[in-house]
C-alpha cells in the first residue's frame, strides 16, 4: 500500500526506468504484415508486477507508447496509496478542477493520474463517493462520471463495492 508518489503519476522516463520492456510477436487479424517482426510490446512494472501491453499497431514505437499508457491505467486501477490525515488533493487535481467540474478526457495523459488519486480517496472512504467528492472539492456526480468514463475503472470499483456490500454504479 506504500507507493507514493503513485507510479501512475511518475514522469514517463522515471516510470520507464522501473519497467522491463519485452518485445514479442502476437497473432491476430491484420493480414500478412501483422507482427512479422517483434512489434508487440509488453511493459512489466518491476516493483508491482503489473503489466501493460499493445500489439495492434505495426510500429514498435507506437505499440510501446500504447503499452505504457495501458500500464499507467493498470497501475492506477490496481495500486493504492495511503491517504494520510493531512493529505490534500494534488496540484494536478486542482488544475483539472474548474468550479466543481472535473475536466479530463479518457484519452488525456493525465487521466491515469486522476484515476489513481480518485481511487486512493475512494479507498480511504470505503468506496463511498459523497465524502471522497467533498474532500476532492467536486460534486458526487462528477466523481461518478469520471469513474464511469472507463469500463476497466468502473468494473474495478463495482467489484470492490460489491465485496463491501454496496450497490454497483451503473
Amino acid at each position: 500500500m506504500e507507493y507514493w508518489p503513485h507510479p501512475a503519476c511518475l514522469p514517463s522516463r522515471v516510470l520507464a526506468e522501473s519497467c522491463r520492456i519485452e518485445r514479442t510477436r502476437r497473432g491476430g487479424p491484420g493480414g500478412q504484415h501483422r507482427n512479422k517482426v517483434e512489434s508487440a510490446i509488453v511493459a512489466h512494472h518491476l516493483p508491482s508486477g503489473i503489466t501493460g501491453q499493445a500489439s495492434e499497431r505495426r510500429s514498435q514505437h507506437s505499440n510501446r507508447q500504447v503499452a505504457m499508457a495501458r500500464l499507467r491505467l493498470n497501475l492506477a486501477i490496481q495500486l493504492r496509496t495511503e491517504i494520510g490525515p493531512d493529505r490534500m488533493p494534488s496540484q494536478l487535481w486542482e488544475k483539472r478542477l474548474s468550479g466543481n467540474k472535473i475536466s479530463v478526457g479518457v484519452e488525456h495523459e493525465d487521466f491515469p493520474s486522476m484515476i489513481a488519486e480518485v481511487l486512493d480517496w475512494l479507498d480511504s472512504f470505503d468506496y463511498r463517493f459523497a465524502p471522497a467528492a467533498k474532500k476532492l472539492g467536486c460534486s458526487t456526480s462528477q466523481l461518478i462520471k469520471l469513474v464511469q468514463a472507463n469500463d476497466l475503472v468502473l468494473t474495478s470499483v463495482n467489484r470492490i463495492r460489491q465485496q463491501q456490500g454496496q450497490g454497483p454504479l451503473r
